[in-house]
């Protein structure tokens, strides 16, 4: 049997939180929304053998941006499962009310580290005159972020690389591999950044997301995308995640995995991948 944490995922419950993302009238557009945009519970987790789930890390799906705590208090009173949560938190606030509201999220206990979607705004946000004393902040309390921005812009990598040097405790995991698309361009950018942030040990790497910029993405470009991140992160530093219910726009939840625990390495190495580094890394 393969155990698995899975180190990124998302579950909703649209009466009880705002999602406005997730709004028809709202952006992003995308044609296909209406498949995600459901109640997903822990129950919707279902793996069957050779996989068994063990734990799981929720990271931050706009329950309420304002009231980010009001998402981690739904999570701990409904889930059942060994799970860790990331929350969402502005890391261009103020000091003061970025430590204000870091100090009511850590009263949670599944609360692991936060999440601020960067993205397109990555070099602003970086470069704001708060970011780098609140993510020094973050370190102090032993906390993580998790980074969700495009690997191939380089002027916003320049940005964080800065602010790594300047808090060298802080502990990164890029989300959904940097975003690598198929574009030759942006492969070369993608990958030129993703060794230059793989020299700094206390950066990891998740590997999902890949239907979030191209819905019908081979299994052997999804493993080139994980041998390149093994090639320069190594073993220790490179987690599998699902992006579930994303996911589901390529394939069920048990397919995503299988397609995790498919790749050419031995079944150690695969426990790593799929258990061990996400195990350490959330703090289960």
């Amino acid at each position: 049997m393969i155990k698995i944490i899975d180190p990124h995922l998302h579950l909703f419950d649209l009466n009880k939180g705002s999602y406005q993302w997730l709004r028809p009238e709202n952006p992003p557009f995308w044609p296909d929304k209406h498949l995600i945009a459901k109640h997903f519970s822990e129950q919707d987790l279902t793996l069957s053998s050779p996989l068994s789930l063990s734990g799981f890390v929720h990271i931050e799906a706009g329950f309420d941006n304002e009231q980010s705590w009001r998402e981690i208090a739904w999570l701990e009173e409904t889930c059942k499962r060994p799970f860790r949560s990331i929350a969402m938190l502005d890391i261009t606030l103020p000091k003061p009310l970025f430590s204000q509201q870091l100090e009511k999220l850590m009263h949670y206990q599944s609360v692991v580290g936060i999440r601020h979607i960067l993205d397109d705004n990555a070099q602003v946000m970086l470069n704001n005159q708060h970011t780098g004393a609140n993510l020094a902040l973050l370190a102090d309390k032993q906390l993580s972020f998790e980074l969700q921005m495009p690997l191939a812009n380089t002027s916003a990598v320049d940005n964080l690389i800065t602010i790594i040097h300047s808090t060298t405790d802080l502990m990164l995991s890029i989300n959904h591999a940097g975003s690598p698309t198929a574009d030759k361009k942006q492969q070369i950018a993608w990958l030129d950044n993703l060794k230059r942030l793989a020299k700094f040990s206390t950066v990891f790497i998740k590997c999902s997301g890949y239907e979030m910029t191209d819905r019908y993405y081979s299994t052997n470009w999804q493993h080139k995308i994980i041998a390149l991140c093994l090639e320069n992160f190594g073993i220790s530093r490179v987690m599998l995640a699902s992006n579930f219910p994303l996911s589901l726009w390529h394939g069920s939840y048990q397919d995503t995995w299988l397609a995790n625990t498919e790749l050419p390495y031995n079944a150690v190495l695969i426990q790593q991948l799929c258990f061990s580094n996400a195990a350490q890394f959330y703090k289960f």
